[in-house]
């Protein structure tokens, strides 16, 4: 008997439509389209003819150490042992009245740090702050943080390392309106004003190990989270 058009078309459909429940059963937990990929596309350069600014090689010597002079050989690169206000103080004698560059700070910081520890003088003016201690260098053996109070809320924040001989070798120095210094894992991390309202500029300090000390590695601008509105009920 010949079967009509239409019926067969039913039939077939009927025997085609459990195939995806099966094929679905037999493939539970299993991974499912998510729709077409985008195509990837590389950076576009653009104005390629332009002549661009260069940047000059790094020395293959690396940079020269900063020693401190005047202070005690460390033993056994102990940090922990360096007093940080005779450190600091150290320096000034050794540059004196430089308010500019790595060593340089307000004449009035300058003398409070002279200052600090004498008689009569109130310990909770002293603009060395206390120390912090990390191995930043990887070698094994803690850096010192020492950070310094300047006016307007600017801060000076340097790191010494001791090197096998005992001598103080500055590593890093930087003058910056800070927000706050934090260290994570082997780098220090200075939040300051990005200049635009609302934002940080956040900036990693790590140590290069062909150029013996710490750079800026890595910069962000980040968004300031907006403080909580007050609630809008008053008191009854």
């Amino acid at each position: 008997m010949r079967i009509p058009p239409s019926r067969a078309g039913a039939a077939l459909l009927g025997l085609l439509l459990p195939l995806p429940l099966l094929a679905g059963c037999g493939n539970t937990g299993g991974l499912a389209a998510a729709g077409p990929t985008p195509t990837a596309s590389g950076p576009v350069h653009l104005w390629p003819e332009r002549a661009g600014a260069e940047v000059p090689p790094a020395d293959p010597g690396g940079a020269p150490p900063e020693y401190v002079q005047g202070l005690p050989r460390v033993v056994g690169q102990n940090v922990h042992d360096v007093d940080p206000v005779a450190l600091v103080q150290a320096e000034l004698r050794a540059r004196p009245g430089l308010v500019t560059g790595p060593d340089g700070m307000p004449a009035e910081t300058a003398a409070a740090i002279m200052a600090c520890g004498t008689a009569g003088e109130d310990p909770g003016r002293c603009p060395v702050r206390r120390p912090y201690y990390r191995d930043l260098t990887g070698n094994g053996k803690d850096e010192v943080v020492v950070g310094i109070e300047f006016p307007d809320r600017m801060m000076s924040v340097r790191v010494y390392t001791a090197d096998p001989d005992g001598r103080l070798n500055r590593i890093m120095a930087t003058t910056q309106t800070v927000v706050a210094v934090e260290l994570a894992g082997r780098d220090v991390i200075l939040r300051v004003p990005s200049g635009n309202p609302g934002y940080e500029l956040i900036t990693a300090w790590s140590w290069d190990g062909k150029q013996r000390t710490m750079l800026p590695a890595r910069e962000q601008i980040v968004r300031v989270p907006a403080p909580p509105r007050p609630s809008a009920g008053g008191a009854s």
